[in-house]
Order: C-alpha cells, then sequence, then structure tokens
C-alpha cells in the first residue's frame, strides 16, 4: 500500500501562563492509503493535538516542529492558513465528538455542505442541491431533501453526526480523521455510524480514528497506537496489540474495560502490569449489603408523561433497594432522562406515584421535599449546565457538604472529595469552563457524594470520561454503595458499563419497560427483540483474560 500520511519526530508546544507545555513528543507513523489506524490513550495524551495538527488545527499558541509531515506527498510543515484551507475537506476531512458544536447552528445542513462542494469547486451552483442530497443519502440520512432545509438543533444526536460526516467527505478526501466520533451515542447509533465509517474505507477512504472504546477500535481498526504523555508507548496490528499487549499501560487501559467478566472484581487503579491483564486477577470489590424488602429506597408506581399527544413516559413502575444498582437503557428518546429527571422531583409526571424514603416525592410542593433533598443526588449527563459559573470548583463541590462540616475543615473535604474521583487540589480555585469534559463530570461527581446521599441518580456519568478515569469512578460508586449504602439508579448507553455495575437492569424503548430482571439474565437471555438488537449492535472485545 502506498503511504498517504507519514509523520516523524513530531513535536506540539502550547505556551501557557505557566510556561511551555509539550503535548506531543516526537511520535511518528504512517496511514497507508485503505487503512484505519486507530489512537487510544487517557485525556490528555495527546491523540486529539496530533488529529489536529494533521489538518493545521493545533490550536491557538501551538509550536509544531517535526523532522517529516506529509500528506499524500504534500509536506504540509511550512502551510500558511489559506494552504491549510485547502487540505481541510479536499486532502483530509475532520469528523469531531460533539456535532452540535461543529456544525454552524446559524445554517441549515445543506448550507453547511454546500460550504465545502463551492470551497474546493466540486460541483457548480445548479448542481450543489442534488449533490447535498446524495451526500446525506450515502450516509443514510432518512428524507435527505429535507433534512438539507433543517438547522443541527432540529437533528439528533445520530443524525447531526451522520450531517457532519457527510460535510467531512463533501470533498472526496483520501483521509477521514474521526475523533471520538461515537462517543455518547447509544449502541444502536453507534452500529450505524461504525458502519458508515466502514463504507467510506471499503470506498477507499483511509480513516485515523481517535478513541478511547477500545471495542470500538478492536471492530474497525487495522493497527493501534498507543498514547500516554504525549509518546507513542505501543503499536501494531489491532487483533496481536489487544491480544498481548506489551506495555504495563496497554495492559491497564485493556484491564480497566467493564464488561460481564469484570463483575464484582475492581477496574483500576491497576499495578504490577501483565499479572493485572486477567480480570481474575483484580481485587474484589467490597461485599455490598444484603437486600431487604424493607431496605426499599425509591418506590416507582404507573409513572406517565405526556407532551401533547405524544407521550414520552407510560406506566414505568420499578423499586430500588439500599445498596442496590439498578440499570436503566435504551436508545435516545426512550425516555431514560425523563424518568430521571421525574425521579429527580425536577419533572411532575402526568400519572404515576414516586415515595423516596417511605414518604411521597412527586406531586408534591418542594417545601415538603426540601428536608430530604440533600439524601437524593443526581449525577447530569452535561455537569456545565447545572454549575454556577460564578463559582470555583472548591465553592460548587463545597455547597453540598452538611451544614456540620466546620467551615476551617471545609477546604480540607473538599480536596478529599476531589481526590476520590481522581482530580488534584490544583483545581480547587478554577471555574469550571476552564475544565475539560472529563474533568467537569467528575466534580459533578464529587459534589454528589458529598452529603453521603442515600440515592444518587446516574444519568450517563461515565460517558465524557475515558477508560481509565471511568475505572476509577465505578470503583467509586461500588465502594459507596458497600460502606455507606448507597443505592444508585444508573443510565447508560454503554451496556458493558450496566452489566459490570447493575445488580438488576430495565429496558426501555418508546417511553415503556419491556424487559427487566437480574442484569445478568437480561444480558445474557434476553427475551424481547428490542433488548437483542441493543445487544447485538454492542461491539465486543477479545482481550487476554475474556472469553
Amino acid at each position: 500500500m502506498a503511504t498517504l500520511v507519514a509523520v516523524e519526530d513530531l513535536h506540539v508546544d502550547f505556551d501557557t501562563p505557566t510556561g511551555r507545555v509539550a503535548a506531543v513528543r516526537g511520535i511518528s507513523f504512517t496511514v497507508e492509503h485503505g487503512e484505519c489506524v486507530a489512537v487510544v490513550g487517557e485525556s490528555g495524551s495527546g491523540k486529539s493535538v496530533t488529529a489536529r495538527t494533521l489538518v493545521g488545527l493545533a490550536g491557538p499558541g501551538a509550536r509544531v516542529r517535526a523532522a517529516r509531515l506529509e500528506l499524500a506527498d504534500q509536506d504540509v510543515r511550512g502551510h500558511r492558513p489559506r494552504d491549510w484551507r485547502r487540505v481541510r475537506g479536499r486532502l483530509a476531512g475532520l469528523v469531531l465528538q460533539d456535532a452540535l458544536v461543529s456544525l454552524d447552528p446559524l445554517r441549515t445542513v445543506g448550507a453547511e455542505i454546500g460550504e465545502v462542494l463551492t470551497t474546493h469547486g466540486i460541483v457548480g451552483r445548479l448542481e450543489r442541491a442534488g449533490r447535498v442530497a446524495h451526500l446525506l443519502d450515502q450516509v443514510h440520512l432518512p428524507d435527505p431533501q429535507r433534512r438539507a432545509r433543517q438547522y443541527p438543533h432540529q437533528l439528533s444526536g445520530g443524525l447531526r453526526q451522520r450531517a457532519l460526516i457527510a460535510s467531512a467527505i463533501a470533498g472526496e478526501p483520501a483521509l477521514l480523521i474521526a475523533d471520538e466520533p461515537t462517543t455518547a451515542l447509544d449502541v444502536t447509533v453507534q452500529a450505524q455510524i461504525l458502519r458508515l465509517l466502514a463504507e467510506r474505507r471499503a470506498a477507499g477512504v483511509s480513516l485515523l480514528l481517535i478513541s478511547h472504546d477500545l471495542a470500538v477500535v478492536a471492530q474497525v481498526a487495522d493497527r493501534v497506537l498507543v498514547m500516554r504523555d504525549g509518546r507513542i508507548v505501543e503499536d501494531g496490528p489491532t487483533d496481536r496489540l489487544l491480544r498481548a499487549p506489551a506495555h504495563p499501560y496497554t495492559q491497564q487501559l485493556l484491564a480497566a474495560v467493564p464488561s460481564a467478566t469484570s463483575r464484582g472484581r475492581r477496574l483500576g487503579p491497576v499495578a504490577g502490569a501483565a499479572r493485572d491483564r486477567d480480570a481474575s486477577a483484580r481485587p474484589a470489590l467490597p461485599t455490598r449489603p444484603a437486600f431487604r424488602p424493607n431496605d426499599t429506597v425509591l418506590d416507582a408506581g404507573g409513572l406517565t408523561k405526556r407532551y401533547g399527544h405524544h407521550t414520552v413516559v407510560q406506566d414505568v413502575s420499578f423499586s430500588i433497594a439500599r445498596g442496590e444498582t439498578l440499570g436503566l437503557v435504551g436508545e435516545s428518546g426512550s425516555g431514560k432522562s425523563t424518568v430521571a429527571r421525574i425521579v429527580a422531583g425536577l419533572l411532575d409526571a402526568d400519572a404515576g406515584t414516586v415515595t423516596f424514603e417511605g414518604t411521597p416525592w412527586v406531586g408534591v410542593p418542594e417545601r415538603t421535599r426540601r428536608p430530604s433533598r440533600r439524601r437524593l443526588q443526581l449525577i447530569s449527563q452535561d455537569p456545565l449546565s447545572s454549575f454556577d459559573p460564578r463559582y470555583t470548583v472548591g465553592r460548587v463541590v463545597a455547597e453540598n457538604l452538611d451544614s456540620d462540616v466546620d467551615r476551617a475543615d471545609r477546604r480540607d473535604h473538599v480536596v478529599d472529595l476531589l481526590r476520590r474521583v481522581g482530580l488534584g487540589a490544583d483545581l480547587i480555585d478554577r471555574h469550571p469552563r476552564q475544565l475539560s469534559g472529563g474533568q467537569r463530570q467528575r466534580v459533578a461527581i464529587a459534589r454528589a457524594i458529598a452529603p453521603r446521599p442515600t440515592l444518587i441518580i446516574c444519568d450517563e456519568p461515565v460517558s465524557a470520561l475515558d477508560v481509565s478515569v471511568q475505572a476509577q469512578v465505578l470503583d467509586l460508586l461500588a465502594d459507596l454503595r458497600a460502606s455507606d449504602g448507597t443505592a444508585l439508579l444508573f443510565i447508560s448507553h454503554d451496556l458493558g458499563v450496566v452489566h459490570h455495575l447493575s445488580d438488576r437492569v430495565l429496558v426501555m424503548h418508546d417511553g415503556a419497560v419491556v424487559e427487566h430482571g437480574p442484569v445478568g439474565d437480561v444480558f445474557t437471555y434476553p427475551r424481547h427483540d428490542y433488548t437483542r438488537s441493543l445487544l447485538d449492535a454492542l461491539p465486543t472485545l477479545v482481550t487476554v483474560g475474556r472469553p
């Protein structure tokens, strides 16, 4: 195969208020025509900076140096902004994680794609609308003419991501760079995006995939590069690297992936390298309290919610015992988050009841709930919107501490809470907008556990976290169940996470519960066709110590 991307001794540094920081430290790699190369690693490992550097978007204050930096035999080291504009879209297309941010909110989807066609002279003005519709059809957007007239906010997450891919391939680039293209998508939409990327490869397009989801990498990549602290610590063919990793860091990443085989065992931190590759060698989690019928923390019966003539939640019933984790799964739009908001007392139900610790919780004034409010906490999918932007991280967490914590000790308590979710004390005086998405999510978790609640509603709490930080948070939640008897309502699109952590699971589809039971029974012997379709769409990871 001919080489499409050639990188030798690439360094990327950034100017910061405290000095120059090295983000990428002397890495070398190639991508061949028609090949898929995946780059994996934790947040801050340099993988996204590497991808963006290939299209001239390393970022403000970046200094890029390389012995060789070529795209399609073109030396791009001396490129100016106008040169990079000719590269982007034509030689390389970029697909980012958050399509809602990447797409212009003031332009229709058709106008967004049309700009690429015009900039690179792909078609004339009269042919542009037809070409846009053809591209949207290629990425399997239903009713492409109507979708072309819509704005990004009018599309679901999966449709937006497909529209972004249509924009990225409009210039017929030889290379597609996909930076976390399926993160936060449910498993069926994820499967659709992966099939779409596979179709692009079949058409001869090379793919550079940035991902923290090792199961996705296993499904689509030919080779894997493992990055840590700006360096490539291991690389090789996907099957060999995932089955027999040589570097301790790669072994640690693989050991941290949650699944059915990791149930009852810690995911991290992992020390000692080779021994930790095997799930059976990891330390066991502490024993959870036994569940008894009179230990019920929350009981929901017949929950129904309508918007106009549309029913989004229909007759949903469940209970959660002290120290128990109830998983709630389903596609986007299935009603999971609406159920969470009702249970949290943030949304009124049109029918049904909820009792928390034996007292009515829904359909009562907030002043009635207020004395118990601190014992029921919510970790939302979008933590930034739940923070007061005026507050520092320290104040965000401290406001949820018990009132009997002495003022002089509050900072120490906050530092300890941040440490438990893997954050340093250096963040305590920063504002949430200055943090990465993963750091903000951990701040939200630290705030939620501060008052030692009876129940935590977790709405996609680890979707923005890389695999090692996710492991740390999942272990923390399991410890809370054992030490404090904290119950969890755990909502996630990641079935591996749900299988690892949950005792029971509810499967929702079109607002209704279609299947429920012990998580092992439901995921191993699904009875409903919809549950089977979710499990069939789940990418699998076969590694050392896993069948």
